[in-house]
Parts: C-alpha cells; sequence; structure tokens
C-alpha cells in the first residue's frame, strides 16, 4: 500500500493579505487539508505577532496560512501588505517547492518482477522511479530514498504496460462503424458514428489503460489521427500513442469516398510518394500500406505502387506497415521492403522462403488472430459474448452488436439478410476454423523460427471492441501455441523492438520510461490475472484501478443490460451492489433483496429464456438515477413485455431498481 509522508511545511517572514475565519479577536484558524476540523495536527492558531507566511503542502493540496514564529499561533490584529515584489517571490518559491514535492521517487518494495528480456521472475526486486522514468533496478540490497513515495510490492507482480499494436480511432468496433462492410448508414449516418467516437475518446484511453495497455498504435485513419495524437499526449490519463495517416492503398471502398478518407487509392507510384510527403508535415510515426489484391498478376501489377511508398518512406526515417494477408502478396511486400506485416497469413501454410525473407530483413509480424472472425459472428448474430466484453468494453458500441437481430429487412444487402437468417451454419464454422488453423499454425511456425511476434488486435473494426479485445486475442495467441511468457513478451518487448521504441520501452529495465503494471496475481500462471491490475504506471504516474474507469450512470446501467442480453448471471450481477433492493410500483414494497437472491431469480431465468433480450425505447439520465423506458422479449412469438425501469447508482454500481409496470 501507498504510505503516507508527512506533510511539509515552509516558513516565510513578511505579511500577508488574508481573511479571517471570523471577526472576534483571538479566534481560531480551522486547517483546510482536514476539511476545517479542528485541533488538527498541521495547525490551531490564536492571533499575535510578529508575523511568517506557512505553506502546507501535500500529495493533494498547498495550503497557504499564517503563523508565529515564536508561539506558532496566527493574527489579524493589523492591516496585512502584500507587496509586490514578495508576491513575485512566494509565487516563485511556491513553484519550486511544488515540483520538488511532485518530483519525489516512488519506491516498489519486494515485489516479483517479470523480466520480459531474460524470460524470468525476480523476486524481491525493487525498483525506482523517479519523474517519468525508472532510476533503477535493484534485485538485491535496494538503495531506498529517504524520502519517497513507498509502495509494497510483497505476493505482487510488475511487468511492463502492455502495447496493442493495431488498432484503429476511426473505428468504434460497434455495428455501424465500416459502411463498405455493412452499410447502414440510413439507419445511423456514418457523420453520427464519427461524432459518437471522437466524443467517447477520453472513455477510450481510460478503459486501454484499466486493461493494461499503456501504448496504443493506430496503424491508418484520417488525417485527424494526427489531431487525436496532439491532444491526448497531452493528457495524464492516457497510453502513449503511435499513428500514422490515410491507408495507402490499392483499392478505394465506395463508401470511403468521403471528405477526410481513412483510405486513399493511388494510381502511380507518384501518387504513393506525394501522399507520403503529405504526411510528413504531421509527423507520422510510420507508413501504412494496405496492400489489396484478389489475385496474383493484381497482386505484380500494383508492386510499382509499393516499392515507390516504401522508399519514399525509407527515404524519410519511417518505417512501413502493410496489410498483406496472402502468402505471394506477403512475399512480394516484404521483397520490396516492408517492415512490419500487420496482419496473419491466412491462405495457407508460411513457406521456407518466406521465414528466410522475414528474418533477412528483420520484419514484425502482427498475427492479429481474433478480428475476422469477430465480423462472421456479429453479421449471423452468433456472439460470443465474452465476459471481457461485457466487463470492459464501452457498453453502447457494444450494444449496437445486438441491433442487428431487430433492424428490418429492407435495410439489410440481400447478403446480409441471408447470414442474419441462417446463423452460424456448419459451412461456416468450417471456415472459421480452417481459416484459425491457418492462422495458428503460421503463429506458432513464425514465433519458433524467431520471427519478431507482436500482438495487436485491430480493434475498431466491427465485433471487435477496443481495449476488452486485447486479452481476447492474448488468449487467441495462446491457444495457438505460445507460452503465457512468450505472449507477454509479443505484447512488451517484442512491440518496442518491431516499432523502434526498445531504448525507452517494453521492459521494467533502467532508463527506460515508467509505463508499468502492478498486478495482485501472476499473469503468467494465467493470462486472466492481466485483469488483476492494482495500479497502472504511466510516465511514472500511478493511478488506482478504481481511479482508470469511472463509469457513468448511464453506463453501469448500460452494461447491466448487456449483460442481461448475453444471460450471462455473473457479469449481470458484477453490476448491482451486494444489498441491492428490488422494488415494484406502486406498492413501493421489496420484491427482492441482496444479489444472493436475484442470482436465485435471474440464474434460471437466463438459461431457460434462449430468445430475451431487452431493448431500451428511451433513457432520462437524473442524477445518479437513470430511468429507462424497456420492451423485453421472452419468446419471440409472443408481445413483447413493456416496463418502466428506475435505476439508483451509488459507487459505481447499481443500489436499487423500481419496476414501473
Amino acid at each position: 500500500m501507498l504510505r503516507q509522508q508527512p506533510h511539509l511545511l515552509v516558513v516565510m517572514t513578511g505579511s500577508f493579505l488574508g481573511k479571517p475565519k471570523n471577526k472576534s479577536k483571538g479566534r481560531e484558524y480551522e486547517c483546510t487539508h482536514c476539511d476545517n476540523q479542528r485541533n488538527c495536527i498541521h495547525f490551531e492558531a490564536v492571533f499575535n505577532r510578529p508575523l511568517s507566511y506557512g505553506f502546507l503542502i501535500t500529495s493533494k493540496k498547498i495550503t497557504f496560512m499564517i503563523l508565529n514564529q515564536t508561539t506558532k499561533s496566527m493574527t489579524n490584529d493589523i492591516q496585512p501588505k502584500f507587496t509586490k515584489h514578495l508576491g513575485v517571490f512566494l509565487i516563485c518559491f511556491l513553484i519550486s517547492i511544488a515540483t520538488q514535492a511532485q518530483d519525489k521517487p516512488t519506491v516498489i518494495k519486494e515485489v516479483n518482477l517479470i523480466d520480459v528480456v531474460k524470460g524470468k521472475v525476480i523476486k524481491n526486486a525493487t525498483v525506482i522511479i523517479e519523474g517519468t522514468k525508472i532510476k533503477e533496478v535493484y534485485t538485491r540490497k535496494p538503495k531506498v530514498p529517504t524520502e519517497a513515495n513507498i509502495i509494497e510490492g510483497k505476493g505482487k507482480w510488475l511487468m511492463p504496460g502492455m502495447v496493442d499494436a493495431h488498432i484503429h480511432f476511426f473505428q468504434s468496433g460497434g455495428l455501424y462503424t465500416r459502411p463498405d462492410a455493412i452499410d447502414l448508414r440510413k439507419h445511423w449516418s456514418y457523420e453520427k458514428e464519427q461524432t459518437e467516437i471522437k466524443k467517447r475518446l477520453p472513455d477510450l484511453m481510460k478503459r486501454y489503460l484499466r486493461c493494461g495497455v499503456t501504448t496504443i498504435i493506430d496503424v491508418g485513419g484520417p488525417m485527424t489521427n494526427y489531431d487525436i495524437k496532439k491532444q491526448y499526449s497531452q493528457e495524464a490519463m492516457a497510453p502513449n500513442i503511435m499513428v500514422t495517416g490515410p491507408l495507402i492503398s490499392t483499392y478505394q471502398p465506395e463508401a470511403f469516398k468521403i471528405k477526410d478518407p481513412p483510405i486513399i487509392k493511388v494510381n502511380t507510384p507518384e501518387e504513393a510518394r506525394a501522399l507520403v510527403q503529405k504526411q510528413l508535415p504531421y509527423k507520422p510515426d510510420f507508413i501504412k500500406i494496405w496492400y489489396i489484391a484478389r489475385n496474383a498478376q493484381m497482386a505484380e501489377k500494383n508492386l510499382p505502387i509499393i516499392k515507390a511508398t516504401i522508399e519514399e518512406a525509407h527515404k524519410n526515417n519511417l518505417k512501413v506497415t502493410v496489410h498483406a494477408t496472402q502468402l505471394n502478396t506477403a512475399i512480394l511486400a516484404v521483397k520490396a521492403g516492408a517492415d512490419i506485416l500487420v496482419h496473419s497469413i491466412d491462405d495457407k501454410a508460411v513457406s521456407k522462403e518466406f521465414i528466410r525473407l522475414l528474418k533477412k530483413n528483420n520484419v514484425t509480424y502482427i498475427p492479429t488472430l481474433i478480428v475476422s472472425a469477430n465480423y462472421l459472428k456479429t453479421f449471423t448474430t452468433s456472439l460470443d459474448h465474452h465476459p471481457q466484453d461485457l466487463k470492459f468494453a464501452n457498453p453502447f458500441f457494444y450494444n449496437t452488436l445486438s441491433d442487428l437481430k431487430r433492424l428490418p429487412n429492407d435495410l439489410l444487402s440481400a447478403r446480409i439478410q441471408g447470414m442474419r437468417k441462417s446463423g452460424m451454419t456448419p459451412p461456416m464454422k468450417n471456415y472459421v476454423k480452417r481459416k484459425d488453423s491457418v492462422m495458428a499454425m503460421n503463429l506458432k511456425t513464425l514465433y519458433k523460427a524467431g520471427i519478431n511476434v507482436v500482438a495487436g488486435t485491430d480493434a475498431g473494426n466491427i465485433g471487435t471492441l477496443h481495449a476488452s479485445s486485447y486479452l481476447q486475442e492474448l488468449e487467441a495467441m495462446q491457444r495457438a501455441g505460445l507460452t503465457n511468457l512468450e505472449v507477454l513478451k509479443t505484447a512488451t518487448i517484442n512491440a518496442a523492438e518491431g516499432f523502434g521504441r526498445a531504448k525507452d520501452h517494453g521492459s521494467v529495465s533502467k532508463g527506460k520510461v515508467a509505463d508499468l503494471l502492478l498486478l495482485n496475481a501472476n499473469p503468467l500462471e494465467k493470462l486472466a490475472n492481466l485483469n488483476q491490475l492494482q495500479a497502472v504506471f504511466r510516465q511514472g504516474k500511478i493511478f488506482k484501478t478504481h481511479e482508470l474507469l469511472q463509469e457513468t450512470p448511464e453506463q453501469v446501467v448500460q452494461r447491466q443490460v448487456n449483460a442481461y442480453n448475453a444471460r450471462n448471471i455473473e457479469e449481470f450481477l458484477a453490476t448491482y451492489s451486494e444489498d441491492v433492493e428490488i422494488y415494484n410500483y406502486p406498492s413501493n414494497k421489496i420484491s427482492m433483496k441482496g444479489r444472493a437472491k436475484m442470482r436465485k431469480v435471474y440464474g434460471p431465468m437466463f438459461k431457460r429464456a434462449k430468445h430475451l433480450h431487452c431493448k431500451i425505447v428511451n433513457r432520462i439520465r437524473l442524477g445518479n438515477k437513470v430511468v429507462d423506458r424497456e420492451s423485453v422479449i421472452f419468446d419471440p412469438k409472443r408481445k413483447p413485455g413493456r416496463v418502466i425501469a428506475v435505476y439508483t447508482v451509488e459507487k459505481g454500481l447499481i443500489s436499487r431498481v423500481t419496476f414501473v409496470r
């Protein structure tokens, strides 16, 4: 736990234009640090001369007070003056002291340190953080500063912050985010989707940190990507961000022929070079190519464009990431100089020639194992409702994935109508199984061959939600044959090396940026233990778990609705307080009290009602209360039930529900 440090008191002589607590002579001042409690340890004062200025400096605030040096008391039976020069001096002095207080080192003592470079756990390690950097890592006999914030690490695990090396800010993960895949713009405009995404970006950043991801890499989007990086690089509660601009593409989806497109088709090598040049003033971290080729002939035809893009980027000291999922296309890209392949090879087993090329050119490989199947699961209304999504995904975007069940046919293409009606058919299941097995086989082959493999989700695509999809991707890599340690390496040091940031990131090492995770359980035993976060360090600043994700009442209620629709009793009950009370209006009598009683009622219902679904017809928020008009389907052959639910949310949990029927 974090030890409380003693308060720092700074005394300076002079006079101060102060305001007394009351007008009686010889009165007391009360300490603002202690919420105006009398007789606190900081000061209690009776008025007298001579005067001195006092500054009570703590980790939370700086309190200005007037002290009598001899009697340690305060006075105001004078007409004090605050001179111009003294004021300037005091301000400068305060800034100096405040800076020193902020720079006090943090010491994590006797922690189990996961060394991802050497592949081992160092027991009883001590890590000293000063400013934004790791100052020292001691494996024995630590030299602990006398003045420091101490964090006891006994029974805990410390590891580097993780990297999602493939995300897209311009996509939400919801149903309406890729009109080139499913065009629902008549129901929900693309402009509205983009507005919602931008509005919820602060929430997105916090969700990534809560899931242990301290660096996110956007591998292609509109030019506004650069604005996002600029804005959130100034925010303390946001991950480290790397971005590029529009995907330089050999294909342009019709839906993205818009003002600021995320994908731009180039027709000649000259156009490709010009698009690289256009991005240079915005300082991209790398350049992205979308190498779409339906056959080998098309891949060869577009190769001059690929070569020109890579040459122009390399000339400006920029790495190049390439979307190339067929083995033949990927080989051409690597021969042309690609630095990073951002997807798996999914059409066939990788060849020895391919492995030699990757090794020779030091190419990084990001498998993105789950994104493709998530599209199919969404379109066939066969979502897994992974607990990670129910717990950590933005609940509003996640809820849209279920909209497809109830949208009218005239909004859907014949293809989507057919997929919705059929569900996940045996041929579709076989397709997913075959593709997954090819990707898993190639991942294991390449990792064992010594290729630099990096974890990335392609988050933002339909069904692959930001932040919550990350653990699912890591678990998929583990199922493919990687050990938990190998998976953690792909999420940390491998990512730093692949994107040229290993000097400052990727491991718990002296001199590196203090982006760290403090865990209450060992992720080497079980990857799900990555959820057992006690704290996240971002550039040396510590954020406790409860600080990272403070959901609004609407978010809590919507998360509850999502779990209800998924018929997941554990995640459903997790949104309620232990002693929750359920009322029915107008009797106002308690019909249910406590989670245990709710489990007995809702548990069997979730198992029985296979088509259970709650649709929010209308929602109003009143302070910490959320009023939902709900339409609930128990049986598709019967008319939906109508109810008004009034939820009271306290401390992030639903404490009371009143149903008006």
